[in-house]
């Protein structure tokens, strides 16, 4: 995926070809209740941290924590934030419907097993599509819920052979995600937005401004998309990851099949070397 910036350039390599993620897949258990979190847990703060509006109000762009250490020479802390993106489209419910799974209950569960606070950024579709499962993850103080449209059409083009949002439309978009998420009952919801395809311009920017949401882009791609090889997402995630990095993986099996077995080896390997995981909400509290 790649962001379109009115400054910079964020280049995506690997992440989408053509079309949308699509979903996560593999038969969906029955959700049980979420475990408690530990005390170790990233809690989500009762007010999430957002950034202020950029300049004429457009909607503000978060894509790490600034890091650098101080002026007594202290290091930056070595946090990292690992987001998962639940990728469905509008027009995908004829797929679920044939059998096509778009969720991965599996990865949720490995999540859970290992700890990790996790934002998901979720599709407005994916919540209707499943919404025991979207309830499950949002009761559970490990997880964060995040905005990742409605519809995961474009927010500008070219991205992805992605079907486009109008301008007029961009805000409605994601208040009727909002709106899925209330429906299925998903707790812990944050005020945060990721593009579809990491794709946006200064329309957009100025478009989306009356929604109140601070969009999270991020610095490190994991390359999971379409992706059968787990120790290379490893590995580009291993090398990617720096103090106050943002990383973009995806909650969508059936198109990111090699997901689960990569944070399997990235999980443990940030934490031996000194990493504290942590949902974007507390990577934006030093950064707001």
């Amino acid at each position: 995926m790649r962001a379109r910036r009115t400054t910079t350039a964020l280049t995506v390599a690997g992440v989408l070809t053509g079309s949308a993620l699509t979903g996560c897949g593999g038969p969906a258990p029955a959700p049980g209740p979420p475990p408690t979190a530990p005390a170790s847990a990233s809690a989500a703060p009762d007010k999430p941290p957002t950034m202020a509006p950029g300049p004429a109000g457009r909607t503000p762009v978060f894509e790490r924590r600034p890091t650098g250490g101080n002026a007594s020479g202290t290091a930056a802390e070595k946090v990292v934030a690992l987001t998962f993106d639940a990728d469905m489209t509008a027009d995908q419910g004829p797929r679920a419907a044939s059998g096509e799974r778009f969720d991965n209950p599996e990865l949720v569960a490995l999540l859970r097993r290992l700890k990790v606070p996790s934002t998901v950024f979720m599709t407005g579709r994916w919540a209707e599509e499943y919404p025991a499962q979207a309830k499950a993850i949002g009761a559970d103080p490990l997880f964060e819920v995040a905005n990742h449209s409605y519809s995961h059409h474009a927010f500008s083009a070219p991205c992805y052979g992605l079907p486009v949002v109008g301008k007029t439309a961009m805000t409605r978009d994601v208040e009727r995600a909002f709106t899925a998420f209330r429906k299925a009952g998903v707790r812990n919801v944050v005020p945060y937005f990721r593009f579809p395809g990491g794709c946006y311009d200064d329309t957009a920017l100025r478009a989306l401004a009356p929604a109140n949401v601070t969009a999270v882009q991020w610095d490190v791609v994991s390359g999971d998309a379409f992706a059968t090889d787990a120790d290379a997402v490893a590995e580009q995630v291993l090398d990617g990851v720096r103090p106050g990095s943002l990383v973009v993986m995806h909650c969508t099996r059936s198109a990111a099949p090699a997901t689960e077995a990569a944070v399997r080896r990235i999980v443990p390997e940030l934490r031996e070397r000194g990493y504290r995981l942590v949902k974007v909400s507390e990577l934006m509290e030093d950064s707001a």
